[in-house]
C-alpha cells in the first residue's frame, strides 16, 4: 500500500488536524509515514498545506513529487487548483466546492470549477453546507469523502478521531464522527 496526498486549505480550516488523524489511523494500521506541513501562513485565510505519505513499505522523503500525488484533498476549490500540478494522471481530488473568498483578485469561481472538471477524478461538493446543517466542521466532512481513496479502513479513521479528540469529551467526538460518516456517504453517494 502507497498513498501520497497533499492536504491543502486556508488557515483555520482544519486541515493539519485532517492529517493528524490520517496519520494517526496509518500508524495504527502498522503504515510508515512522513509528513512535511507548512502552516506558518495559518492565521486566518493564509495559504497551508502538508505532505503526506503512507505506505507500507519504507518511505525516504516527505515531499511528494510534482506529478505524483495519489489525493489532494482541499477545503477550498482555489487550494485545490493551486496544487494542480501534483496530482497524479490518476489521482483523485476531493474539495469543498465553497470558496473562502479572503484576497481581491479571487479568481472567477466558474472559472476554478471549470478547470477542477477537467480533472478525470474529482470529488466536489458543498461540505460547508453539510457541516452547518449537522453543526459540524467541514473539515472532517472533507475527511469522510476522502476515506474511500485513502486505502485506512473507515473504522481506524474513527478509531482515530476518539483518540485525538477524546480529551474534548464524548460530545465533540460524536459531532466529529457524524460529520466523518456525513462525508463519506456523499463520497459514495
Amino acid at each position: 500500500m502507497k498513498k501520497d496526498i497533499v492536504l491543502c486549505g486556508v488557515g483555520g480550516d482544519g486541515i493539519v488536524s485532517v492529517a493528524k488523524i490520517i496519520s494517526d489511523a496509518a500508524l495504527n494500521m502498522g503504515l510508515n509515514l512522513k509528513q512535511s506541513e507548512i502552516h506558518g501562513m495559518s492565521q486566518r485565510g493564509g495559504s497551508v498545506f502538508s505532505h503526506l505519505r503512507l505506505s507500507s513499505d519504507e518511505i525516504f522523503a516527505d515531499v511528494i513529487p510534482e506529478g505524483h500525488a495519489d489525493i489532494i484533498l482541499s477545503s477550498e476549490p482555489m487550494e485545490a487548483l493551486r496544487y494542480l500540478p501534483w496530482l497524479a494522471k490518476d489521482g483523485w481530488i476531493i474539495t469543498n466546492s465553497d470558496p473562502f473568498v479572503n484576497i481581491n483578485n479571487y479568481p472567477d469561481i466558474d472559472k476554478v470549477y471549470a478547470e477542477l472538471r477537467k480533472v478525470k477524478n474529482l470529488v466536489c461538493f458543498n461540505a460547508s453546507e453539510i457541516a452547518k446543517t449537522i453543526k459540524a466542521r467541514s473539515n472532517m466532512v472533507l475527511l469522510g469523502a476522502t476515506v474511500p481513496y485513502l486505502g485506512i479502513e473507515l473504522g481506524k479513521v474513527e478509531e482515530a478521531i476518539s483518540h485525538i479528540f477524546g480529551n474534548k469529551g464524548a460530545e465533540v467526538v460524536e459531532v466529529n464522527l457524524n460529520a466523518l460518516h456525513a462525508g463519506y456517504e456523499q463520497a459514495k453517494s
